[in-house]
């Protein structure tokens, strides 16, 4: 019961917090966007801190002084994508699923981004996925599907944002991998273009950095899968302070999303959710940091488009509990753990049980955190023997970013439940989402929030409305 008073304390407004209704309108504004964030992926990353990390402290965003909720549901459904969400929350206006920066009659909407830039305000954008996504589109670009990539490239380009990073830019290359004109014209544009983590540290006017400009990226990678030299969430917001503290140190809106959460959330990875929710929760802290440093200036919100997946705290295999020791084990993301089987079924050699038996002990913790009964294990020897027998690892699953042959999708099905970390979908739900807010206005976020409303307040109380 300990995990619950301590999460429930973090939702009461203390006394001493309560600097947030100061005189004067903020400089500073922080919008975190946790896509796919539901309450259980905050809440089974602050049990994974508590008990795997043996964190001393509260996730940064359970400790704000204001906790509430948002709904979600587009102009045409009860459950958004998200292009709609972020249209939402970038904008304060519904639109229909597939759409960016429009309304429901394909009328462009401005975002508060937009606005404050016109007002003199510096803007950066961060993410872990594409830079041309939907959260982070939606800031910038007006098309009538969020899959028109080079328009959206281009009008990032022409935004005059002074700092944007992410893993990629899909119109950079074309479907044979050949370089477009979209990178020259964001040099036309007088847009820095900087790769990897040594391109954080560049010094521009406006800058863009990306993983790569070889290779088509969409994701940095995931927390789990230590990728050496790879961009991280942590790493791009500390370059955008510094950036926007440069070029625009008197007011700057700086909008931050976690991508991969709802990435993993579509591939029912739980383990991975966790540590890309405490990841996004490392970025926050950033935030925060600088916010004590000015208390009086500064507006930290943060939410999610949409929840992802379904994500359950227990299941009917671990009954009254959680067992976050059992996705402690793992090393490799689900999407990882796919590519290695399929490179076996590619390959010249022939697989046998006993080695992928070795793997699943040394990267997911089978056999030791991860007790499967007899029957379990022979259900996998014999789907793993079928499947290189064939060399066949045709899709099982489909999700909205990845396929998995049916060998790794049970495979994580049982590290899931084993977990007790359950789904009930490969894709969005109509779930509320979370609502955190610290410093000048913040008090203004409580209750429940449509989406639309998140952006409306953050524009008024930054224009003193």
């Amino acid at each position: 019961m300990n995990i619950i008073r301590r999460i429930l304390s973090a939702l009461i407004l203390p006394a001493c917090f309560m600097s947030l209704q100061a005189a004067d309108a903020p400089k500073y504004i922080f919008y975190y966007i946790g896509d796919g964030m539901g309450f259980n992926h905050v809440l089974n990353a602050q049990i994974f801190s508590d008990e795997v990390l043996r964190a001393d402290s509260t996730l940064t965003m359970l400790r704000f002084p204001v906790a509430s909720m948002a709904r979600t549901h587009s102009a045409s459904s009860d459950v958004t994508d998200s292009a709609a969400a972020g249209t939402a929350l970038a904008t304060g206006r519904k639109t229909r699923n597939n759409m960016l920066g429009m309304d429901a009659d394909t009328v462009a909407v401005t975002s508060i981004a937009k606005t404050l830039f016109d007002k003199g305000w510096g803007v950066g954008l961060v993410t872990t996925v594409a830079i041309d996504d939907a959260t982070p589109g939606a800031f910038y670009a007006h098309v009538p599907s969020r899959s028109e990539y080079m328009a959206v490239g281009r009008q990032l380009a022409e935004s005059g944002y002074q700092y944007a990073a992410g893993a990629g830019l899909r119109a950079a290359r074309d479907k044979d991998g050949s370089r477009t004109p979209l990178l020259d014209y964001f040099a036309e544009q007088g847009v820095t273009v900087a790769c990897g983590p040594e391109g954080l540290a560049t010094e521009a006017d406006r800058l863009l950095v990306l993983s790569n400009d070889t290779v088509k990226t969409w994701n940095v990678g995931y927390t789990v899968d230590s990728i050496p030299g790879a961009l991280t969430l942590p790493a791009m917001t500390a370059a955008g302070i510094r950036q926007l503290s440069r070029v625009s140190p008197d007011r700057f809106f700086m909008m931050v999303e976690g991508g991969n959460i709802d990435h993993a959330g579509h591939a029912n990875d739980g383990g991975t959710i966790m540590r890309e929710v405490i990841n996004f929760d490392q970025s926050l802290a950033l935030a925060w940091q600088f916010y004590l440093a000015h208390p009086d200036e500064t507006l930290i919100v943060v939410t999610a488009d949409h929840e992802t997946g379904g994500m359950s705290i227990g299941t009917t295999t671990t009954g009254y509990s959680v067992r976050p020791a059992v996705a402690a084990a793992q090393k490799v993301s689900k999407e990882e753990f796919s590519e290695y089987v399929k490179s076996l079924a590619r390959d010249r050699r022939v697989y046998h049980w006993p080695d992928m038996e070795e793997y699943l002990a040394d990267n997911l913790g089978f056999g030791s955190a991860v007790l499967l009964t007899p029957e379990e294990t022979a259900e996998l020897s014999e789907m793993f023997e079928n499947m290189m027998a064939g060399r066949n690892s045709a899709p099982d699953q489909e999700t909205l970013y990845a396929t998995f042959d049916g060998f790794s999708a049970h495979v994580f099905e049982l590290l899931n439940d084993k977990a007790g970390l359950g789904f009930t979908t490969i894709k969005h739900t109509g779930a509320p989402v979370p609502v955190f807010a610290a410093g000048v206005g913040a008090s203004e976020f409580s209750g429940v929030n449509d989406n639309t409303d998140l952006p409306r307040k953050i524009l008024s109380i930054a224009l003193g409305e």
